[in-house]
């Protein structure tokens, strides 16, 4: 499917909550900061981790990916990253699961809901408890928490490029819906699009 192919599935987690930048959210994502970023690497098959001090190495790994496929990644952690990186995120490869989700269905969905209805498995956490893990300098369990979304994140993606279809439950009226993907197909096209790599300097940072 996608096995040593040069495909990264991000997640990360910030410094900062919503409450403690103010109201401007959408012009103020990179004001959270991020904590540490989590990545599946199709190439080697592994899992690695990324602090605010790592991210000169995050950013040369991403320059050279040829997909990074993530949930809710376009709007939330890319612009995060943005400070970080050299070039615009929006020259990056992107697929969003979350994407798919909301053209079929017209509103957004968590990961969690999705997660439970797809796998059978949710996440073993929450945002509020990770900043509360950066804030007490507990790294480790910080980067574990990160690398189960990821997982989850992977195993999402896998289903659908495997059965053309995901599930998720409303939390409007509990019931669970399935969602048609075409997740292979996507990713296909867009690693046809990869363009060459750049050779200028790598970050700003």
């Amino acid at each position: 499917m996608t096995d040593n192919k040069n495909i990264l599935v991000l997640d990360l987690e910030t410094q900062k909550s919503f409450k403690e930048i103010g109201k401007s959210k959408a012009m103020s994502l990179a004001k959270l900061k991020v904590s540490v970023v989590c990545l599946y690497d199709y190439l080697t098959g592994e899992y690695s981790s990324y602090e605010e001090k790592d991210m000169m190495a995050l950013d040369r790994r991403l320059q050279t990916a040829d997909l990074i496929i993530g949930f809710n990644i376009r709007r939330f952690d890319m612009p995060v990253l943005q400070p970080y990186l050299f070039k615009p995120i929006e020259q990056f490869p992107v697929l969003d699961l979350l994407d798919d989700i909301e053209k079929a269905r017209g509103h957004r969905a968590s990961l969690d809901s999705v997660a439970r209805a797809t796998l059978k498995q949710g996440k073993t956490g929450d945002g509020a408890e990770a900043l509360i893990l950066f804030k007490e300098g507990r790294m480790d369990e910080l980067k574990k928490y990160c690398q189960d979304d990821v997982r989850l994140t992977k195993d999402i993606y896998e289903y659908g490029c495997r059965e053309g279809k995901i599930f998720f439950t409303s939390t409007w009226d509990f019931k669970t819906y399935e969602i048609p993907v075409s997740w292979k197909k996507t990713a296909e096209a867009l690693l046809g699009k990869t363009a060459p790599k750049a050779d200028f300097p790598t970050s700003l940072f």
